[in-house]
């Protein structure tokens, strides 16, 4: 195998290789946006620590919202395609994006997942990202909106620990709200980091369990899409 040296080829830094990849990944992601604008459909990216309830989000949401609106969900996991059968048991189309190992979506999956689900008529993309609170805040995969989930069980420590996710996030979702009575967790206290992380982010405190806090989360998401088709509808006038 032929030795490279510095000489011959130069000094790659990763962190060179690193901004070149976020490059694209973001000229990828903005073809997206573009497209889901094109089609009229609000996309969520929902992104958590693995077991913070991103998927039994999902399904509450769904079943709340299924009559009313038109959803469609991608999921992105390490492996297997349990939560995307989880998804089309409440009766929408979902398609499993099985990253092999990779812990997180990147814009070029989302783009090639795309064309194997239909569109017509959907108002709201979800993509339920890997279970990380690394890697998924510096990869945009052209999402209208970026919501990071919190479980209560997980601790109220997150935002100051993992400030570039919540630095880049639109809401953030307490979730399990029903568990609070039973663990260590500071409602105030994750509010307060999070908020000194990123001024400008919403919250939502809820239990997809017990149904608390899932009727302003649905009227929300309601409001978004008529905002959404609004906004096309002035843009063509």
């Amino acid at each position: 195998m032929q030795k490279l040296t510095n000489k011959a080829v130069g000094t790659l830094k990763v962190q060179d290789v690193s901004l070149s990849l976020l490059k694209a990944n973001d000229y990828i992601a903005e073809q997206i946006r573009n497209d889901m604008q094109e089609r009229n459909i609000l996309v969520l990216n929902l992104v958590s620590s693995p077991g913070s309830g991103k998927t039994s989000l999902l399904e509450e949401t769904i079943k709340r919202l299924k009559d009313k609106i038109n959803i469609a969900v991608l999921e992105g996991d390490l492996e297997t395609e349990r939560d995307a059968e989880r998804i089309r048991q409440q009766g929408v189309q979902a398609l499993q994006i099985v990253t092999q190992g990779i812990c997180h979506l990147e814009a070029q999956m989302i783009q090639q997942a795309l064309p194997s689900m239909n569109f017509d008529n959907i108002d709201i993309l979800f993509i339920e990202n890997v279970g990380n609170l690394v890697c998924p805040a510096s990869y945009d995969l052209g999402e209208d909106i970026r919501v990071t989930l919190v479980s209560c069980t997980e601790g109220d420590d997150k935002p100051k620990k993992y400030p570039s996710m919540f630095l880049t996030t639109d809401i953030m979702i307490v979730t399990k709200k029903d568990l609070l009575p039973y663990v260590p967790f500071s409602v105030d206290a994750v509010i307060k980091d999070a908020k000194e992380v990123n001024n400008k982010i919403d919250i939502f405190l809820l239990s997809s369990y017990k149904g608390d806090g899932m009727d302003e989360w649905c009227n929300w998401l309601l409001n978004r899409v008529s905002e959404k088709k609004n906004q096309l509808a002035n843009a063509e006038v």
